[in-house]
């Protein structure tokens, strides 16, 4: 259902002083900071201390950088502004939504690596210092949410006085249905994504590397405006369980490449999108066989998808472990597997026969996700397809551009 929610891109993701463009950010920062503190009341917890990025980014719309674990965090509260604990050298200058009296130096132990005694003395520092700022609001007594963080800290807090409990439900079930800017967002790195796999596209040909490939789509992700890029995962022909962890395989004429875009962000906001190509020739009827077993698959549960019906609903159109040949569903969680699309890569709904099918999640509105499906054959190799989608009040809206139905074949080679 295109238009749905008024998405097509009319301009890139640069802020203007004379357009807001496709992009609010400042009503974004204000819906998400408001979607917190309205998960928090409704769970009753009154303060929640975040560690992982991508929570404090959606409560705070605060980042910086995270080349050690749990290098800063925030007390976040249902009732009032954020504390942010930020690492030394952070401009408070560059987030001027964050008053100068919201930041608080943070304490670092740097996953223990200092040894015992001083790891555990900074753990205990930090521990108080938290203890303190929820005295001084009358907030100690509560239980304090936490979304994750390591035994030192853990240990610390505990034995601070403090009660702890899970946030991290609280905080998924706060970002699970998207704002407007939200989705735009998403939209966005999804068009970035196309390019990408556009340039790969023209990068496939016998006698380049795996590794090439995936070099020419990070590029690719980085020049039209990705944020970070975790990986490209690149695969071909044949390979054992279809992933190559070194990418040094040369491509050969007759190869399926199969290609996952993962973790690309734009704004903080993830993809994950896979497409198949055959190197050269036409693919074979087995090859065409993989590739429509996945895209029939991944466009039953697409189709379904609709607000109020349920993940347990959806995952009835996924394969089971007995027609893959294998004992059990914990071998294939992520085969076939329908999951929410955000500031990570899962986040709700998760749809797949796993958990799903006792557990089932109810699909809503506004929750942009990706779907996707996978075959494997010895002969062939992995070939997996994906769609990155928003749900609409009908249905869904396909974000993703790159041909699907059929496998695309790249440098074909012209016979007389």
């Amino acid at each position: 259902m295109a238009g749905a929610f008024g998405l097509k891109l009319g301009s890139g993701g640069m802020a203007y002083d004379y357009s807001i463009g496709p992009i609010n950010y400042e009503r974004m920062r204000r819906e998400r900071t408001s979607k917190t503190q309205t998960a928090l009341k409704k769970n009753g917890i009154a303060a929640a201390l975040l560690f992982r990025p991508e929570n404090i980014r959606y409560a705070t719309s605060t980042k910086f950088i995270e080349f050690v674990d749990r290098l800063r965090y925030s007390l976040v509260f249902a009732e009032q502004d954020a504390i942010l604990f930020e690492t030394p050298g952070r401009s408070i200058w560059d987030v001027p939504w964050i008053k100068p009296e919201q930041f608080r130096l943070s304490l670092q132990w740097a996953c223990q690596s200092p040894g015992r005694e001083a790891s555990w003395e900074s753990a205990r520092q930090f521990a108080e210092g938290i203890k303190r700022e929820l005295d001084q609001l009358g907030l100690a007594n509560e239980p304090l949410g936490i979304d994750e963080i390591d035994e030192a800290g853990r240990q610390a807090l505990v034995e601070a006085g403090l009660k702890l409990v899970n946030v991290m439900p609280v905080m998924l079930e706060a970002r699970a249905v998207k704002t407007r800017d939200e989705i735009n967002c998403v939209h966005m790195i999804t068009a970035i994504c196309d390019a990408a796999h556009y340039a790969m596209y023209e990068a496939i040909k016998p006698g380049v590397r795996e590794r090439d490939i995936r070099a020419v789509g990070i590029d690719s992700l980085i020049r039209n405006g990705a944020e970070d890029v975790w990986d490209v995962l690149v695969s071909s022909g044949g390979q054992m369980g279809g992933l190559s962890m070194n990418m040094d395989k040369i491509i050969q004429p007759g190869d399926v490449v199969t290609i996952d875009i993962t973790r690309a962000t734009y704004m903080g906001y993830n993809s994950c999108y896979y497409r198949n190509f055959k190197v050269s020739t036409k693919p074979s009827a087995r090859e065409k066989d993989l590739h429509n077993r996945s895209y029939d698959r991944m466009y039953k549960v697409i189709d379904a998808i609709r607000p109020g019906i349920t993940a347990a609903e959806l995952a009835e159109n996924w394969a089971t472990a007995e027609e893959k040949g294998l004992p059990t569903d914990r071998l294939m969680w992520c085969d076939d597997l329908a999951h929410g699309l955000g500031l990570w890569l899962y986040e709700y709904p998760i749809c797949n026969r796993l958990w799903s099918l006792k557990h089932p999640m109810v699909i809503e509105e506004g929750m942009t996700m990706a779907v996707e499906a996978m075959e494997f054959d010895p002969l062939v190799g992995r070939t997996k397809l994906e769609e990155m989608l928003v749900v609409t009040a009908n249905g869904t809206e396909i974000f993703s551009k790159v041909p699907v139905k059929d496998m695309i074949v790249a440098s074909p080679i012209m016979l007389g």
